[in-house]
């Protein structure tokens, strides 16, 4: 394999039981392995060869040698880890053999590029399915990538970011409607609003859900950037601005999209006293999250399948055996016990959203 490489974080003792001598992907110190491909998927500490499902920053570590992901990461993956990484791109669903093991990359419909990764051995098929978007609402996908494609498999890697039943998110459609019609109420009142996700995925979701009829769209510099590889990529976003490009009175009519980093900071000051914040994330689910965030509205949008969709995207794997990863591990794993699965967990450090978020704000 020409180049792969990964990561995530901190590691403890698996929760599963111990790897049967053939299974395709086990769990090392260094991360997610596949023992007859020699390379790692996601791993947190430097490797040979690793495989990279996404450009969020708990996946997609430095300090590997050889990297390989979709092509449609290849920009912000640079961007992140330095120009100079050792970097092989695929298109989705295009096959590539390491050590008699097939290895394919397919839409995860998380945020742009983003991949599972298909491992294919002797017939035998694992899918590892890195982050993914899969609604419980028929229909309801994210428009700024690739839609999530299910693999049929043996076993299934997934992972459980919302695995709680109380995770069920509204139609992405609706709460952008609810998005616009807060800013239409700010513009109206003259203050400006101030609209916080990550830079990566989520800002640029918010973005192409935006009305331009309310007013202008102003954009933080670290979010301008992801817009960048995002319209390079051939996706459709409204035109945004850098706030000094704007006179007062258009900033008051004005959405500013930002990372959460710059909460309650200089930078927002800029915006005036009187402008109105809000944040978007699926934790804005959970009672007391906008008010633990200080902001004035908390707007429950994720890039993350909420408890239907990971329930869906299983099923339609046709897996028998499921390995859950980062979130709520062990309810998605006794619920699908329940069921007759032959389920376990891996305990990896993917899911820290503040390391995305402190990693926006370095990109600034």
């Amino acid at each position: 394999m020409g180049a792969p490489s990964c990561n995530t974080g901190r590691v403890s003792e698996p929760a599963a039981p111990p790897p049967a001598a053939d299974d395709l992907i086990v769990l090392r110190p260094e991360g997610l392995y596949c023992p007859a491909g020699d390379f790692h998927i996601d791993p947190w500490r430097p490797v040979a060869r690793a495989v990279i499902t996404h450009a969020h920053a708990d996946h997609a570590h430095p300090g590997h040698a050889t990297y390989l992901a979709s092509a449609l990461s290849e920009r912000v993956l640079r961007a992140r880890l330095g120009d100079d990484i050792t970097l092989q791109g695929l298109a989705y669903g295009e096959t590539l053999t390491c050590n008699g093991v097939r290895v394919s990359l397919h839409p995860a419909g998380h945020v742009l590029g983003s991949a599972q990764v298909r491992i294919e051995q002797q017939g035998r098929v694992w899918v590892v399915s890195g982050d993914y978007f899969v609604s419980g609402v028929e229909h309801d996908v994210n428009a700024t990538c690739a839609a999530f494609e299910p693999l049929r498999c043996e076993c299934f890697i997934t992972e459980s970011t919302f695995g709680l039943p109380i995770y069920r998110w509204r139609a992405q459609a609706a709460v952008q409607r609810d998005i616009n019609a807060w800013w239409h109420a700010n513009a109206q009142a003259g203050r400006a609003s101030l609209l916080m996700g990550y830079s990566f995925g989520k800002s640029q979701r918010l973005l192409a859900g935006l009305d331009l009829s309310i007013g202008p769209i102003a954009a933080h510099g670290a979010v301008e950037n992801m817009n960048a590889a995002y319209r390079a990529a051939g996706v459709a976003l409204p035109p945004t601005r850098r706030i000094d490009e704007l006179p007062r009175a258009e900033l008051k009519r004005a959405i500013v999209l930002a990372p959460p980093a710059v909460h309650n900071s200089v930078w927002a000051r800029r915006l005036g006293d009187d402008a109105s914040d809000a944040f978007a994330s699926g934790w804005m689910r959970l009672r007391g999250a906008r008010r633990r965030q200080g902001v004035d509205r908390g707007f429950v949008l994720s890039d993350h399948a909420d408890w239907p969709g990971l329930q869906r995207a299983i099923a339609a794997t046709g897996a028998q055996r499921v390995i859950v990863t980062h979130g709520y591990e062990a309810v998605m794993v006794r619920w699908l016990q329940q069921r007759g699965l032959q389920a376990e967990s891996f305990v990896t450090a993917y899911g820290d959203d503040s390391i995305e978020a402190d990693a926006a704000a370095a990109a600034a």
